[in-house]
């Protein structure tokens, strides 16, 4: 059910004077289910030297009111005013003019941001800084490309690459210092097969290097593997785009630098997928032989008869 409040003739004589911008403030009030004129002051400084002087003292905490506040700013429709609605469950601050100007302050402001909204305005900072600095840019007449971001390798990281090289260790896990922009060691601990799936971190991304020592057709082969452990969406969207990007690179820089041969590139989320037979299929994967068709009979050697032309027989199956 709707109250209807209905405007006094006095009230809208009033406010129909108003239009001229001879006042500065107009209070109504509620009377009856009427709206009435309360208070009425003329300018007497700028609006807003005028603003608290004015208004202030009319807001009872007792009784709600309106109060038509005029501006010093005109539209194509004259001057321009402002609405204020009072309630005692209100605070003075909320409209004092602080409270007004914080208010003009939001709405100009942008709208708020989402997390996901926050984390990709952050990623788009970091990655442009990073790009400044540390990617290079391969021209050619025709387009430009990105080669992807390089992260620099750190003096621990680049002596185990070297020890792995030599066949020293057999495991190394590497991650990203998204802070300092760098790739750090995390350790090189000894490491079978069927400790590669404690290896792989449930919460972040990981870079893996892992000696796959096995045999093959009679043969013995130690084959480096190179593993990037993404766990899904439990970690954030920077380190996801960011690990992305840095693999290329950092892959380039062990085969260039290094002399690692790197016989298999993986990308998985979870530690259960690294088994034995996994990892041999996907070094040496299975060679699908394709299965050769039937060929058609050749008719007998030497040279065809001419050919015949045999009539039909009629509908009902007499001759012609």
């Amino acid at each position: 059910m709707f109250l209807v409040l209905v405007v006094t003739e006095e009230l809208r004589e009033f406010l129909a004077r108003a239009r001229s911008g001879a006042g500065r403030l107009i209070q109504v009030l509620i009377r009856d289910e009427q709206l009435v004129l309360g208070a009425y002051r003329e300018p007497r400084q700028s609006w807003d030297k005028d603003y608290d002087h004015f208004l202030l003292p009319l807001l009872d905490p007792n009784e709600p009111c309106y109060i038509l506040y005029r501006m010093d700013t005109k539209n194509a429709q004259g001057y321009e005013w402002l609405f204020i609605s009072w309630s005692p469950d209100q605070s003075p601050e909320d409209v004092c003019l602080q409270g007004y100007l914080r208010h003009v302050t939001s709405c100009s402001a942008p709208a708020p941001l989402t997390a996901a909204e926050q984390e990709l305005q952050r990623i788009k900072i970091t990655e442009g800084r990073v790009k400044q600095v540390k990617t290079e840019i391969t021209v050619d007449p025709k387009h430009q490309t990105l080669q992807g971001l390089a992260f620099p390798l750190q003096a621990e990281a680049k002596r185990a690459l070297q020890q792995l090289a030599e066949r020293r260790i057999n495991y190394i896990q590497l991650k990203l210092d998204t802070e300092k922009e760098r790739i750090d060691l995390v350790h090189t601990s000894p490491t079978e097969i069927r400790d590669l799936p404690c290896r792989i971190p449930l919460d972040t991304p990981r870079y893996h290097f892992f000696l796959y020592k096995h045999s093959h057709e009679g043969d013995y082969l130690e084959s480096v593997v190179f593993i990037y452990s993404m766990p899904g969406y439990s970690c954030s969207i920077k380190e996801r785009m960011l690990y992305s990007s840095c693999k290329s690179r950092l892959l380039e820089e062990v085969e260039r630098d290094f002399y690692l041969e790197v016989a298999k590139k993986l990308e998985i989320d979870s530690g259960e997928e690294l088994t034995e037979e996994y990892l041999y299929d996907e070094v040496h994967p299975k060679q699908h032989a394709h299965k050769q068709a039937f060929a058609k009979p050749r008719g007998p050697a030497g040279k065809r008869g001419n050919k015949r032309i045999i009539k039909g027989g009629g509908e009902n199956g007499g001759n012609s």
